[in-house]
């Protein structure tokens, strides 16, 4: 392509641009005009020339030069800059974050355009790094630049254009900054592991290095080696072994198979308690396609995203009703033989038993007499053929001692990573601190899984402390769950107000401002909160009052984080980012900087504070006769928590106005609640326990099972109904973009299982799934006379075959997919908890544009920036929540450590070499394996009964089954494999 520049009378130069556009079979041919600039800076503190002859921006504002006058220096003496490729971006960011190495270094316009396209979190963290400044990061716009934008040559892949645009920045930097214009002389350094690139700037003069060799050229070489990632190394092809799996699908074969239906694509889910076994969920089929076996897995991990292949019929079996777990392999043994890890999963991850067992119900797949009840049961099975999308992220785990060799030599050795999540494969990595790092938590990145590997192959990063440390654990949950705990950088920060704590309503209220005239001044109402003991986040508060005509005005009012969280600032993006707060035993990960969350929004007594208030007019029986919706300001009289309110509450000796209030309110909110609950709401439950910390040593003392009282059930009424409220509201103002929260019907399939357990154990019993309220009703009908806690077990076991809620904007459903089951509502929205929930804080500003108070930001109009922004929080809530979980339970590993005590429990699943047992007490859940029990070779397992007959250890026959209460011993112990501790259960 000829190079047509033509320079303009402003002094700018036009180019062209041609694309080729595919659309509905047929090609167009698309020129765009692209300009170029002869005033674009270097960046570099070093330069004589860009300080003083760079113009200002169209905004007027003068560039930041960020590249250090006194960069750092090379083993040599030398000091340097670094320009990196594409490759190094996408594979080494561990190391470009790293604060050992890589500073001042350029990422090109066309690196940064490159890495977008291929992975965006990638993208985002390098935006990160020039954001932050502190390692001296800069973006070069070189394909707006005269001097470094070239054209695409003929017959020039697009990979060697970028290629060569890179290296014509090299040999920019290189004249620019050495050519009689810098204040020193700097090295420019071009880092790249691609072999053409680098022969081709080597032959061009440039400063060409690969990633080992410019890590081998820094000072503090030997503690970074174990960083470079495995899979852009040199030696990567000379891994021993040979083809294992097998090799995927080309993107053609993927494209039309999944166009003809031959192959389907979704998300892989490994079974918890065989990791030989995995699912994948698609809309052609009603029951999950069963992955079976390592094979036909294909190396693909939890949660990548899969395209199958359907196996044949004859292939189809019923889900493994064997327990496989990968944490009982023995002895790895060499760790460098690839030959010998298939003999490891039937000699030594399945016992002998096991193996008979598997190989049982493969007989019986397709021998069995009862073919009728067989075909029911079977599910149809595939194979994985490629993988989509991986869902590789930093893995956290411990050295396997056995893989450790006795060398005492400085040389790096392979060696396994056992991670602390059971459902992923252990992974190789080469390192020269495997000794050192023995019982460390250590965190990991994968780099690739060959086909002629037994185990995916990675990197260490960074060591956390000792496992079993409070701190390497809290921050190893928080990387396994994808948790941003990091503290909120200068830009963020820079976004509150000047004077922060001292910030007061009286001194930021300017009477002339339209906005504050717009507010209601609500200051005279008995307003109070309700909430957990010691909250300082207070993002709610409530008043009601009886008015004149004998209805009820109610108000709900809520923290005006909006007011301070401004849309498209660096505060508002982080918030975004973050999606939630996270919410430990022992710490809080605020979503925004504490000051917003414990002082400037926080709904604390005694002070006026901005709020969001809904303000309903309500009869007796708490029907709506209005409702509206205002900016307010409030002050609250009281923060009570639960405990306190119901005393207060119950004392009839308290007869003030605000008891008075609350008095009404939790009348009230129970006939909100019997409204919902006649209209099919869900009373589920789930094992929730509160650790108790010791306040002075911050150890955990106790657990307990959480005890909700009637103001629990007041104000989470109230936030119902303020949240169904709103949801009407912002729907009518943005039918296309208004952020909702849906539930959906829960499959008949996922209850199937539970529902077999019922006839088979507890006859007459059975949930029915018309709808919510019939499912309801059928939960209060199970009950069980001898034992009270059935029914509640029940309920948990329900919740778990639930679906989950999710955001989502309006117009990605039809109104009647709106709906809430579990809440029996047709719409609804999260606006009560802004300080803690983004979505909360994107419906503050609907609702503010509904009402008229001010414009709507466009990212709140665009249904597609509002995809983007729900598939985000999702993904953040839900990780929140497991989070939260995996806290509370090491807390109880932690409390249970030294304290064996004998507990009642209740068999939740049945296998054909083991239970496993739910214990109310401290909420967790232990599997008990049969050789534990009693004698294996006596069991007998009747799949029907969900039942486990065996002789026990004394030699008395022993039955087992779903539903059944038991005695055990419970005690923490830790696992030797990867180190996390877990609930050990010894039946009595």
């Amino acid at each position: 392509m000829a190079d047509d520049r033509k320079r303009l009378s402003t002094g700018l130069v036009v180019t062209s641009k041609v694309f080729v556009s595919s659309k509905n079979g047929g090609a167009t041919k698309i020129v765009r005009e692209h300009y170029l600039r002869d005033d674009i800076p270097c960046y570099s503190k070093c330069c004589n020339i860009c300080q003083l002859d760079v113009k200002p921006n169209a905004l007027g504002e003068i560039p930041e030069f960020v590249l250090s006058q006194e960069p750092n220096k090379l083993s040599n003496g030398h000091p340097h800059y670094v320009i990196i490729d594409t490759n190094i971006a996408l594979h080494a960011i561990d190391l470009l974050e790293s604060a050992e190495c890589f500073y001042d270094v350029i990422i090109t316009q066309t690196v940064l355009d490159e890495v977008k396209n291929v992975s965006f979190p990638i993208y985002s963290r390098l935006r990160a790094l020039v954001k932050a400044q502190e390692k001296r990061f800069v973006i070069y716009h070189n394909e707006f630049n005269e001097q470094t934008y070239i054209v695409r040559e003929k017959n020039e892949s697009i990979n060697d254009r970028n290629d060569r645009a890179i290296r014509k920045s090299v040999e920019w930097y290189n004249k620019h900054l050495n050519t009689n214009n810098s204040k020193t002389n700097v090295d420019i350094i071009f880092v790249t592991n691609d072999k053409d690139n680098y022969r081709k700037a080597k032959s061009d003069g440039l400063d060409a290095r690969t990633l080992t060799e410019y890590i081998d050229s820094l000072p503090n070489a030997e503690d970074l080696h174990d960083m470079i990632p495995q899979n852009i190394t040199s030696d990567e092809q000379d891994m021993p072994g040979e083809t294992s799996y097998p090799e995927y699908y080309s993107t053609a074969r993927i494209l039309g198979g999944i166009k003809n239906g031959t192959l389907y694509q979704g998300i892989l889910n490994i079974s918890t308690y065989n990791f030989l076994e995995g699912s994948v969920s698609v809309p052609a089929f009603k029951k999950p396609l069963l992955i079976l076996g390592s094979k036909n897995l294909n190396r693909a991990f939890n949660s990548d995203s899969v395209v199958v292949e359907l196996l044949p019929k004859e292939l189809w079996r019923e889900p493994s009703s064997t327990i496989v777990e990968e944490e009982n392999v023995g002895e790895e043994g060499n760790v460098d033989d690839e030959n010998e890890g298939e003999n490891q999963v039937s000699t030594k991850i399945i016992s002998d038993k096991e193996r008979q067992l598997l190989a049982q119900e493969a007989m019986r797949s397709t021998s069995s007499k009862e073919l009728q009840q067989q075909e029911k049961r079977l599910q149809p099975t595939a194979k994985v053929v490629a993988i989509m999308r991986r869902s590789w992220r930093y893995y956290v785990g411990q050295i396997s001692p056995s893989s450790v060799q006795d060398d005492s030599s400085n040389v790096a050795r392979n060696c396994f990573v056992i991670l602390m999540d059971k459902l992923l494969p252990r992974i190789r990595i080469k390192t020269r601190k495997a000794r050192e790092l023995l019982g460390k938590r250590i965190v990991v990145v994968v780099d690739s899984w060959s086909s002629n590997s037994k185990y995916p192959q990675g990197h260490f990063v960074r060591c956390l402390g000792d496992v079993e440390s409070a701190e390497a654990e809290t921050e190893a949950l928080l990387l396994e769950h994808d948790v941003e705990y990091r503290p909120f950088s200068k830009s963020v920060l820079s976004c509150l107000p000047e004077d922060g704590d001292n910030w007061t309503v009286e001194n930021n209220s300017n009477p002339e401002d339209p906005k504050f005239a717009k507010r209601v001044d609500l200051r005279d109402r008995l307003v109070c909160s309700i909430d957990p003991p010691n909250c300082v986040d207070i993002d709610d508060a409530l008043h009601a009052r009886k008015l004149p005509n004998g209805n009820y005005e109610v108000g709900v009012h809520i923290a005006d984080v909006t007011h301070f969280v401004r849309a498209n600032t660096a505060l508002d993006a982080e918030a975004a980012s973050r999606g939630t707060s996270v919410y430990l035993v022992e710490k809080r990960i605020d979503m925004l900087p504490m000051v917003l969350g414990t002082n400037l929004c926080s709904l604390k007594p005694y002070v006026d504070r901005f709020a969001f208030s809904v303000i309903w007019e309500v009869d007796e029986d708490a029907n709506i006769v209005k409702v509206d919706f205002m900016k307010s300001i409030i002050k609250s009289r009281k923060a009570f928590a639960y405990e306190e309110a119901q005393i207060r509450i119950d004392d009839k000796t308290q007869n003030d106005e605000l008891t008075q209030s609350m008095r009404i309110l939790l009348n009230l909110s129970k006939k909100l609640k019997s409204k919902r609950v006649k209209a099919g709401a869900l009373n589920l439950a789930s094992p929730e326990v509160k650790v108790h910390m010791d306040n002075e040593t911050s150890d955990p003392g106790e657990v307990e099972i959480k005890q909700l009282l009637e103001t629990n059930s007041l104000v989470e009424e109230f936030m119902l109904f303020a949240n169904i409220s709103v949801a009407r509201k912002i729907f009518d103002a943005y039918s296309q973009t208004a952020m909702l929260r849906r539930h959906a019907a829960p499959p008949a399939t996922n209850f199937e299982e539970l529902n077999n357990m019922l006839r088979a154990r507890k006859k007459g019993m059975a949930l029915s799934l018309e709808s919510s309220k019939a499912l309801a009703d059928s939960l209060d009908r199970c009950m069980d006379e001898k034992d009270p806690y059935f029914n509640t077990l029940l309920r948990i076991m329900s919740t778990r075959c639930m679906m989950a809620a999710e955001y989502f904007p309006s117009g990605s459903y039809g109104y009647p997919e709106f709906w809430h089951y579990g809440l029996a509502v047709d719409i609804y929205t999260h606006f009560t908890s802004p300080i803690r929930r983004y979505c909360d804080v994107v419906v503050h500003r609907q609702l503010a544009g509904a009402i008229g108070y001010e414009q709507l930001d466009l990212s709140h109009r665009d249904k597609n920036k509002m995809e983007i922004i729900v598939k985000n929080i999702n993904k953040r809530h839900r990780n929140a929540q497991f989070a939260g979980r995996a806290s509370i339970e090491y807390y109880v590993g932690q409390v249970m450590k030294n304290n064996e005590s004998k507990q009642e429990g209740y068999i939740i699943k049945c296998f054909n070499n083991g239970v496993v047992v739910l214990v109310p007490t401290f909420g967790v859940e232990g599997l008990i394996r049969l050789e534990h029990m009693g004698d294996a070779s006596t069991s007998i397992f009747d799949e029907d009964k969900f039942e486990l007959s065996f002789t026990d250890l004394k030699g008395n026959n022993r039955k087992l089954a779903v539903f059944d209460k038991v005695h055990v011993h419970v005690r923490s112990v830790k696992d030797d494999t990867s180190g996390k501790r877990k609930a050990q259960l010894v039946l009595v």
